[in-house]
């Protein structure tokens, strides 16, 4: 693999900062980077593979020395005003926001599941939301042997699905419950300590919000399949790191669970926990800083015909935002 020059936009940020550990753990040091930021964090040093880097002011130049490949996660008004210029100057751009996730022209990948669809970009690769990628890597592997006619999605998502403000209101929450003063909320309409929110984003007309829809939507959009029903329900629970889900199937053909197990266990980027007899069980607290997405409470669902649950956890900030980042930039650099 020849050295390469890669972009990270929005690097002093929760995820930007996780994009910088998953590189150093996948020993990517073969490459130059460049670290952008906003004018507050800009001249920020940073260590990376024992070499200071100092943060620069992301504008529209930034760009025009080349970079082979530019990894944005600074939110979509940011992706939406550089990711072309980024692309028009040589980079192929991944990007972590929502802006590009169902552009047609823009392929949806989580590299578990549909790694061939990268060859298919015209610039910009997009990352799916957080709680949809966990979701799909533990779901894959049964769609692709039995078939899936229905999903119904349920969510307990951390507060840090909802960046730093999200942490600052389940903190200021910890605070206000031991010591008896009230803080304002920075994030969240209600408190989130001691809560749980059905509301996740805006609400749509629909009645769903569009966390929901999202969910519903980059799913088919994965699978290459509008067949599928699927319905969703996501909740903020007051848990600072890891989206915790439930996951109800419907496959189209019978299964023994004993089988379904094991595929679990031997697909890619899954860990199967699932011992209930020693109360072995995926755990929030367990998955913080991990890459991978554990699955767990496999059984059948009796109230259907091939009717399956699942419990589905993973580090939304690790493997749901910057390691399925940092996978599909590592596929481009090989390529």
């Amino acid at each position: 693999m020849s050295k390469k020059r890669i972009a990270i936009v929005g690097a002093t940020g929760m995820v930007g900062e996780a994009m910088l550990a998953v590189v150093q753990k996948y020993n990517m040091s073969k490459h130059d980077y460049t670290l952008f930021s906003s004018k507050r964090s800009a001249g920020k040093k940073i260590q990376l593979f024992g070499k200071t880097h100092i943060v620069e002011e992301l504008n529209e130049k930034s760009f025009d020395s080349g970079f082979d490949v530019a990894v944005f996660s600074a939110g979509a008004g940011i992706s939406e005003v550089f990711a072309p210029i980024a692309v028009e100057k040589g980079a192929v751009v991944v990007d972590n926001s929502s802006k590009f996730r169902m552009n047609k022209d823009v392929p949806l990948v989580v590299p578990e599941v549909n790694p061939d669809d990268i060859k298919s970009h015209k610039g910009i690769i997009a990352n799916p939301n957080c709680s949809t990628i966990q979701a799909v890597v533990a779901i894959y592997p049964i769609y692709r042997e039995y078939g899936i006619k229905r999903i119904v999605y349920s969510t307990y998502q951390a507060v840090s699905g909802a960046g730093v403000k999200g942490y600052t209101d389940l903190d200021s929450g910890i605070r206000s419950y031991v010591d008896g003063i009230e803080r304002e909320l920075v994030k969240f309409p209600y408190p989130i300590f001691d809560n749980c929110l059905p509301h996740i984003d805006d609400f749509l007309e629909s009645g769903y919000t569009k966390e929901e829809q999202k969910m519903i939507d980059e799913t088919k959009k994965i699978f290459h399949d509008d067949t599928i029903a699927i319905t969703a329900t996501t909740v903020r629970v007051p848990v600072f790191g890891a989206h915790s889900e439930s996951i109800n199937l419907e496959l189209d053909k019978e299964y023994d669970l004993e089988a379904l197990k094991e595929l679990l266990s031997n697909s890619p980027g899954l860990v199967l926990q699932d011992n209930v007899s020693e109360n072995i069980y995926p755990l929030a607290s367990n998955s913080v800083g991990k890459d991978e997405v554990f699955v767990g409470r496999v059984r059948r669902d009796f109230s259907i015909k091939n009717g399956l649950n699942l419990w589905v956890v993973s580090d939304n900030v690790r493997k749901g935002a910057a390691t399925n980042a940092i996978q599909i930039a590592k596929v481009l650099l090989e390529d």
